[in-house]
């Protein structure tokens, strides 16, 4: 029993013999001894940047206590190399700042960063050791190769941006009003016959009758509306407006005799006319009508209002000789309906008559050219024939969609007043110009959807992967897709992955690598791959290093 445990004893101190290492230049010898790990095992590059953890074991009786050890990590990659920042070790007996490990055994780790470079989508990390003895520095016979890189699928984003287009405000059908008014004498409701020969009733009768001509325009309905002037009592008044209701109807009958409305006539009364006594104070030059239109927004009751406006003795007359009269009356309103051009027309009239073209026609005409030039020709003129700056800004987006930022940049510049539209596309602008601070200055002060679209882009770029997925969710862009795979949403990504284009297909095959999916990922990488820039990056992608042949 003895004997065997002397033998067990002298085994384990020739293993530990082994280990030891008896001076700082043997640690280089024995470097199968020392073992490396990172995290992540395939790098990546977020926001322009490679960042990864290593760990470094040392095993118990590794680390002389006077040695020191030098751990360079180095991104090794396709036309070069480059080294990060050296992380230096120490043993216990040793005087400098560095980290110390103790002879006994430890696990260090550290991180790591790289500027991306091109040519780090084929790469591998790996850490180099030497060692100090006193002045001498001895290399570790071999790298450590921690892990394989680098992916670069969030490079995938469209950071054209997209434009914002403003809205025209072009009506297929304009609503249209002709008025003519009939007077009333104080506290009467007979229309007297000379009311209906007054110049303006004719002038009302000679446009139905020319109505009748025009092709273009229709009678949608007739108003007839009644009124009792706002002095006296409510009561006296709102029977005497329901009366004058009904004469003035049945004058309009008569107005309309020879030329009849083939549409609803519509009557109303309203008890006081307050809206047009104000109308027509404002317009006036009475002395204290300042005063008067001060009454009127103090007081909602038409009593109180009567009295304090009666109070002022020196004004009431002039009220009751000027104003009062012109409201006991009672209004035609025709409502026409005014038939715009058709799309048809407007095709047509773009190119052979454009002129006649108002703001607005010009800007909905444009919608429907598919011509970037004719665009370019139209949403000019808006500009320039009526200082429209909705039309400077659709400009602009049209000049990036052609892909000529200077020329959207100098549309810009005649905007004069800035909306939401204005600053998405400057945004664009600043975004293609590779101007990243400018581009999400001028995002953030548009409210515009595209703008929220478009600040994602800068997301991506940034790193915030989970930011964009909410800001795109539902924009139906290859954006929104990319965002869901950098978030490993990856049936979402497929839901938004429609589009029969190549980099619809590269995305698909994405996710069907990262699912493990061998044959999607062949079949989507055939059809993505006719596009020449999507081949050679694919030749070198690690997403689908285990799937090349």
């Amino acid at each position: 029993m003895k004997k065997n445990l002397f033998k067990a004893l002298s085994l384990a101190v020739l293993g530990f013999a082994v280990v030891a290492c008896s001076s700082p230049a043997k640690m280089a010898k024995n470097a199968d001894l020392v073992s490396a790990e990172s995290d992540p095992q395939v790098l990546e590059v977020v926001a322009n940047e490679i960042q990864a953890s290593y760990t470094i074991n040392f095993p118990e009786g590794y680390f002389h206590p006077k040695a020191i050890l030098e751990v360079v990590p180095v991104l090794v990659y396709e036309g070069g190399e480059s080294a990060g920042t050296p992380f230096m070790l120490q043993g216990e007996k040793v005087t400098e700042n560095h980290k110390v490990v103790a002879n006994s055994g430890a696990q260090v780790s550290n991180t790591v960063k790289f500027d991306y470079v091109k040519g780090v989508e084929k790469s591998h990390l790996e850490l180099r050791l030497a060692v100090y003895n006193k002045e001498k520095r001895i290399e570790f016979p071999a790298a450590y190769k921690l892990a394989d890189g680098a992916n670069t699928t969030y490079m995938l984003v469209n950071r054209m941006g997209t434009p914002a287009f403003a809205n025209h405000a072009y009506q297929k059908v304009i609503r249209e009003t002709r008025e003519a008014q009939i007077l009333y004498l104080i506290n009467n409701a007979t229309v007297r016959p000379s009311q209906l020969r007054s110049d303006e009733i004719k002038s009302f009768q000679e446009f139905l009758a020319q109505l009748q001509e025009d092709e273009r325009r229709t009678i949608a309905s007739t108003d007839v509306i009644a009124y009792a002037s706002p002095d006296g009592e409510l009561d006296f008044n709102t029977e005497l407006s329901q009366k004058r209701e009904k004469t003035a109807t049945d004058a309009f009958a008569k107005v309309t005799k020879k030329t009849p409305v083939d549409a609803p006539v519509n009557s109303s009364s309203v008890s006081e006319d307050w809206e047009g006594f104000k109308e027509l104070v404002e317009k006036s030059d009475i002395q204290d009508k300042e005063l008067i239109l001060r009454v009127l927004s103090m007081y909602s009751d038409p009593m109180v209002r009567e009295r304090e406006i009666r109070n002022m003795s020196n004004v009431f007359k002039t009220l009751a000789d000027k104003v009062l009269p012109q409201l006991r009356r009672a209004r035609y309103i025709a409502n026409i309906d005014y038939k715009n051009y058709t799309d048809e027309e407007l095709t047509a009239l773009v190119k052979d008559n454009v002129e006649i073209l108002d703001e607005e026609a010009l800007l909905y005409a444009a919608t429907l050219i598919k011509d970037r030039n004719t665009q370019v020709m139209l949403y000019k003129k808006a500009g320039e024939k009526f200082s429209s700056d909705r039309g400077y800004n659709n400009l602009a987006a049209t000049y990036l969609l052609m892909g000529k930022v200077s020329d959207a940049k100098a549309a810009l510049a005649k905007v004069s007043e800035k909306c939401d539209v204005y600053y998405n596309n400057l945004g664009v602008v600043a975004l293609r110009e590779n101007n990243l601070a400018d581009a999400a200055a001028n995002f953030a002060k548009s409210k515009a959807v595209e703008a929220k679209y478009n600040s994602a882009v800068l997301d991506i770029l940034n790193g915030k992967y989970d930011v964009a997925a909410n800001k795109l969710q539902g924009s139906g862009l290859e954006n929104e897709a990319l965002a869901y795979i950098l978030t490993g949403q990856y049936d979402k990504a497929s839901k938004v992955l429609t589009c029969t284009c190549p980099l619809s297909s590269y995305m698909k095959a994405i996710v069907a690598a990262r699912k493990g999916d061998a044959n999607t990922v062949e079949s989507e990488l055939a059809k993505a791959t006719k596009n020449a820039e999507l081949k050679a990056r694919a030749e070198k992608d690690i997403e689908f290093a285990k799937y090349r042949k």
